[in-house]
């Protein structure tokens, strides 16, 4: 069955719990427990303000996927899972936040009655929800079990983008340019950040004609000044200020899909060096969408944009890019392929990156930034459509 309220079609479902499946067995799995709440949402559709509490999903090499957690988060899967109710599974509220009794008891009954107490079963060690103490519970209550690290297992398999998907990415790219839009023309001085922001996150869950709005999975990083310095504060009540640069952070998001949009405001006549580090910025991200093609490897994008900022005698190291897609709190990447001169993930059609090769100086911050697609031919398409460059507001 599908739900009229899941996201996708049943085709588009088969076909991510097909490729998970086939990662499980390569790995040797003989089921797998999924708990990034990224990674449950692809594979059931599952979407609720639940993932502060333990839940997750269990994938066994036939039938449908079990949604697993809270009794009255149970309610919820009922109504965004495709799956059937009987594979939607809840435990008692005498098990959350206890000292007594844990959730992971629970999950360990349900493998033991279906037969996977001495098995192979993969679990996400390296995920913001999954915690030791969880870890070391289940692995008490399975001692004959064998639990695999099967982190990122599922992420790899959401790299490459379906049409269906695609056409999410399009729709939150459409809500970036909105969002976007607002903070440029709003930005003045005297106006109080949080006032900005809070326009920002209007125009952000307003959406776009029939597009509604989802909340991002990262709040707006509005930073100024010498605070754009850093690159992941967000904002407070001070008054924009004559000569100051800040950069905006932002992203729309339709139904858990997002397209990350960065572009910096001047309020007053940005310096010689900041004109001169724009030059180099915005010639870099030419020549990194240049090296974005499908057969180069991520590493080529990032020592493409490199290469000009040598030219320019301008420093900078660390990443510059990541995939994006399907998210929830607290990280719209998916934690898999990087845009850095050591990664050399194979580009393939479909596959979307936040291209971020942003500069944080001494005194001022220069974020520009693109949401691109790897096409089966040319160079990459950026899928919002704010002008790339330095806003200037005299």
């Amino acid at each position: 069955m599908t739900p009229s309220n899941a996201p996708f079609s049943r085709a588009e479902y088969d076909r991510r719990l097909s490729k998970t499946r086939a990662a499980m067995a390569a790995a040797g799995l003989d089921a797998l427990f999924v708990t990034d709440p990224s990674n449950q949402a692809w594979l059931t559709g599952y979407d609720g303000w639940s993932f502060y509490v333990h839940q997750g999903v269990i994938v066994t090499p036939e039938g449908e996927p079990t949604w697993w957690g809270r009794y009255m988060d149970m309610l919820g899967g009922r109504r965004t899972c495709w799956m059937d109710q009987s594979n939607i599974l809840g435990y008692g509220d005498h098990y959350v936040q206890s000292t007594v009794v844990h959730p992971m008891q629970d999950l360990a009954q349900r493998l033991l009655a279906r037969g996977f107490g001495n098995r192979r079963i993969g679990v996400e060690m390296e995920n913001y929800y999954y915690s030791a103490k969880a870890h070391a519970v289940l692995s008490a209550e399975l001692p004959d079990a064998e639990l695999i690290d099967a982190t990122a297992l599922v992420n790899w398999q959401r790299l490459i983008k379906s049409d269906e998907e695609l056409g999410f990415i399009r729709k939150a790219a459409r809500i970036s340019d909105q969002v976007m839009r607002t903070a440029l023309e709003r930005a003045e001085p005297g106006l109080r950040k949080n006032d900005l922001v809070a326009d920002i996150m209007h125009a952000g869950i307003t959406g776009v004609g029939d597009d509604w709005g989802d909340y991002p999975a990262i709040v707006p990083l509005t930073p100024s000044g010498l605070d754009a310095t850093a690159a992941h504060l967000t904002w407070d009540g001070a008054p924009m200020r004559d000569d100051e640069a800040t950069f905006f952070e932002l992203s729309g998001c339709y139904r858990r899909y997002h397209a990350p949009l960065c572009r910096t405001a001047f309020l007053g006549t940005p310096s010689d060096d900041m004109r001169r580090a724009e030059e180099a910025q915005l010639e870099g991200i030419a020549a990194g969408l240049e090296a974005a093609r499908a057969g180069n490897r991520t590493c080529d994008i990032a020592n493409a944009f490199m290469g000009v900022l040598s030219k320019y005698g301008i420093e900078r190291s660390g990443r510059m890019g990541y995939p994006i897609g399907l998210s929830y709190p607290p990280d719209w990447g998916e934690r898999t392929a990087s845009i850095r001169s050591e990664d050399e993930t194979v580009l393939e059609p479909g596959m979307v990156f936040h291209f971020m090769p942003a500069l944080w100086m001494d005194t001022w911050g220069l974020e520009t930034t693109e949401t691109i697609l790897i096409r089966d031919e040319g160079a990459a398409e950026p899928l919002c459509e704010i002008d790339r460059k330095l806003f200037v507001k005299a």
